[in-house]
């Protein structure tokens, strides 16, 4: 059951909204809560701790729904918000946007645009919550393996699967955040945290969406990858859907308006896979290692903004499924003859 709070001081809202989603709610499909500002909505909140999305207006007595969209962000940052507001000029949604509003919709409420951005907001929620299990499985539990943890866990079975170390077919990816670099060294802390979050929150889910995996973030970049049937395939849809999602988010942070570019390099081929690091500290990161992970680095790095790039054995792989452009020949490191590369355009 997905549990959705209502924060408006209209009286009528409540009555509307039950009457609205008496089918949903009679089959348990959603569950409302009501608040009348923003003050009462945080007490609600932590008296249902689970809710996960906030419908909000933004004109309210004791406390604005822009307050409040910066008390979640500080207290709730798992909880998405909607702004449900007659306020709806372009200076409202942006601090909304800014503030972390998922989405905005303007009263009079249209309630089929209502549910379809309830359904979207609540699907996006899920995947948060997802994510957030598949990274505490995958760089919690594995990277800091040790003997008791194993044994804790179970049987000798499970030690050798965990521990397995192991030669495999994939695609890695490699998306990096252009030009953050100069906002982290001027903007606060604070800032910078909540906006390569949230661009971070854009790019796994389209990721996910592939059946890839993070194997880590590194600083502004993220290092994804894909496994199985049509592994190189999935990471350039992956990396599509992240260059079109990023490119459509609006700019960010009241003093510095960024908006964010990414630039990819993907390769496929054989590595190894298993658990690297320091038995002596018990902290063991179970990732991809070898040439291939290497290659696709470099690729990211000669990639500029709003490019894909892919080396010559990726294109004869995927030319006849995607629109790929030559862009020359570079030279790698280590590598004793330049490299051709291609740039993905769709």
């Amino acid at each position: 059951m997905s549990k959705i709070l209502v924060v408006d001081d209209e009286p009528d809202l409540e009555v509307l909204i039950k009457q609205k989603f008496r089918k949903q709610i009679r089959k348990k499909e959603y569950e409302f809560f009501f608040a009348e500002n923003g003050k009462q909505a945080l007490v609600r909140l932590l008296e249902q701790p689970n809710v996960d999305i906030v419908l909000s207006d933004i004109n309210m007595p004791e406390m604005d729904g822009l307050t409040l969209l910066s008390k979640l962000s500080e207290s709730s940052p798992l909880i998405k918000s909607v702004i449900v507001s007659a306020y709806g000029d372009m200076e409202n949604i942006r601090t909304a946007m800014n503030r972390g509003a998922f989405d905005f919709i303007t009263k009079p409420i249209n309630f089929e645009d209502l549910t379809l951005t309830m359904e979207k907001t609540l699907k996006h929620a899920q995947q948060i919550k997802e994510t957030l299990k598949a990274i505490k499985e995958n760089n919690i539990l594995k990277m800091y393996v040790d003997e008791n943890v194993l044994n804790f866990m179970g049987s000798r079975e499970y030690e050798s699967t965990i521990m397995a170390n192991e030669t495999i077919e994939a695609t890695v990816v490699f998306i990096d955040i252009c030009g953050f670099t100069s906002i982290s060294e001027n903007a606060p802390a604070d800032t910078v945290v909540k906006m390569i979050n949230s661009y971070f929150d854009e790019m796994v889910k389209e990721i996910m969406d592939q059946q890839g995996y993070i194997d880590k973030f590194i600083g502004d970049a993220i290092m994804a990858v894909f496994r199985g049937d049509f592994h190189l395939d999935r990471a350039i849809d992956a990396a599509l859907a992240v260059c079109n999602k990023i490119n459509n988010l609006p700019p960010m942070g009241d003093e510095f308006q960024f908006k964010p570019k990414v630039s990819i390099g993907i390769k496929s081929g054989e590595m190894i896979s298993g658990n690297i690091g320091s038995a002596s500290l018990k902290r063991l990161d179970y990732t991809v290692i070898g040439d291939t992970v290497n290659i696709a680095a470099r690729l990211q790095d000669a990639a500029k903004e709003n490019q894909i790039i892919i080396c010559e054995t990726c294109y004869e792989q995927v030319k006849e499924s995607f629109h790929c452009e030559k862009v020359g020949i570079i030279n790698m490191k280590n590598k004793a003859n330049p490299v051709t590369i291609y740039e993905v355009k769709e």
